[in-house]
């Protein structure tokens, strides 16, 4: 069960075969690609409590697992953290959150704690939710994220409005 104190959304409001979003839906608002692309599914979005929850369903291909503590690969914390992120992205981009156009870029982190192990295999599952919004400037969201129903990290994301300079943004 979770060790944080108060669960962001209770397990049973949310169900991971519901998929809401695509990969190719997610395409449309986060401009990862490739091994950066770090969620498969959206399950949930809850615009009157600001709340989504997505998953990534790791495999053996991942790029991170011949090098990160090889003979046993651990999903490096920092993907963990990336993947809550690219939620919030997802989330505050496809509602329109930082104004016209605008990218959302990863700003930085606060009491972010890593709290269980994360293997090839496992599903990780996310829930975040938008905390506070600055528009065009500011997006910030909590997170936790679980596998099955054991809490691994948690943290608050913090996104911001990138330059809509063509050079930037590679348009």
């Amino acid at each position: 069960m979770a060790k944080s104190k108060e669960l962001i959304l209770d397990f049973s409001e949310y169900d991971t075969a519901n998929v809401v979003a695509d990969l190719e839906e997610i395409r449309r608002h986060n401009r990862q690609r490739y091994e950066m692309e770090q969620l498969t599914a959206v399950c949930f979005v809850d615009s009157e409590r600001h709340i989504a929850v997505g998953y990534k369903d790791l495999t053996q291909e991942e790029f991170w697992v011949r090098g990160h503590m090889p003979g046993t690969p651990l999903l490096p914390g920092v993907i963990m953290c990336e993947i809550a992120a690219q939620l919030c992205s997802f989330y505050s981009q496809r509602h329109g959150l930082l104004g016209n156009d605008a990218t959302l870029g990863f700003g930085g982190m606060n009491d972010v704690r890593f709290r269980g192990v994360v293997r090839p295999g496992d599903r990780i599952v996310v829930v975040s939710q938008l905390v506070k919004v600055r528009k065009g400037v500011l997006v910030t969201s909590r997170f936790q994220a679980f596998v099955g129903q054991n809490l691994v990290a948690e943290g608050e994301i913090l996104g911001v409005a990138l330059p809509a300079d063509s050079a930037i943004l590679g348009k």
